[in-house]
């Protein structure tokens, strides 16, 4: 399916927020995706995946998810100043803003005539963790959160209960978790806490672990670390997970 790409700057209540939106060309409603980036905001792998993920019939919607901290329009690269400036930024931005992050993305997106009403979730690395935070809002019916980092730890500020994990009973979506067992980043331990926590709830969730290592999506920087099959499987568990909850 052919797509066509273009952003909106949307308004939030801590500024601006550009989005950029990945939708197919054809005339009509489609379910809507919600797409977190890593810290670096929407490069090129980020681009090219939501572009896949639009080409099978869903509006992909990619915010700037430092929006308040950088200039419109910032892509950090994938070297050393480009993970201090995201890492930086990842400890600035408290939850709060995030969760009004996704209520306007969510407003925005069911006030356009090629949103059919249905809407969910998919991130890697904090996107991971981003699209587990929106799955806290009502209107998402699935999450796909890859290597969903900071889950297992308090990084990202937040208030007393207001952690992901602490707000699982807010979750009324399905969840699609996938891991790389080699990520330096989600030690074994924090694995299985996360998995123990989630099995102890009513969420319905399925847990995917393959031997790759973090950011095993990304198709670009960091040499060693894509894995193309693996990718694939990913993208095809999302797939499934979306096709089920959103059509």
């Amino acid at each position: 399916m052919n797509i066509q790409s273009h952003f909106e700057d949307i308004d939030t209540p801590t500024g601006v927020m550009r989005t950029y939106i990945h939708r197919p060309d054809v005339e009509g409603s489609f379910p809507v995706i919600l797409f977190y980036s890593e810290i670096f905001q929407q490069t090129g792998p980020i681009e090219r995946a939501a572009k896949l993920m639009a080409s099978h019939g869903y509006a992909v919607l990619v915010p700037e998810v430092f929006h308040e901290l950088n200039p419109i329009g910032t892509v950090l690269g994938y070297d050393d100043a480009g993970r201090e400036k995201g890492n930086a930024d990842k400890h600035a931005k408290d939850v709060q803003s995030y969760d009004s992050d996704n209520v306007a993305l969510i407003k925005f997106a069911q006030q356009q005539d090629w949103c059919n009403g249905h809407i969910g979730a998919m991130g890697v690395c904090i996107g991971g963790h981003l699209a587990f935070r929106a799955a806290l809002q009502p209107e998402v019916k699935g999450a796909a959160c890859f290597y969903a980092t900071d889950l297992h730890i308090q990084v990202i500020p937040n208030q007393p209960g207001q952690h992901s994990m602490e707000r699982l009973a807010d979750i009324k979506g399905e969840l699609c978790m996938i891991w790389g067992k080699q990520d330096n980043h989600i030690p074994t331990d924090a694995l299985a806490k996360i998995y123990t926590e989630l099995n102890a709830s009513d969420i319905t969730f399925t847990w995917h672990e393959f031997n790759a290592g973090h950011a095993f999506m990304r198709d670009e920087g960091d040499g060693g670390r894509y894995d193309a099959q693996t990718a694939m499987l990913g993208y095809q568990l999302a797939l499934n997970l979306f096709g089920r909850t959103l059509r």
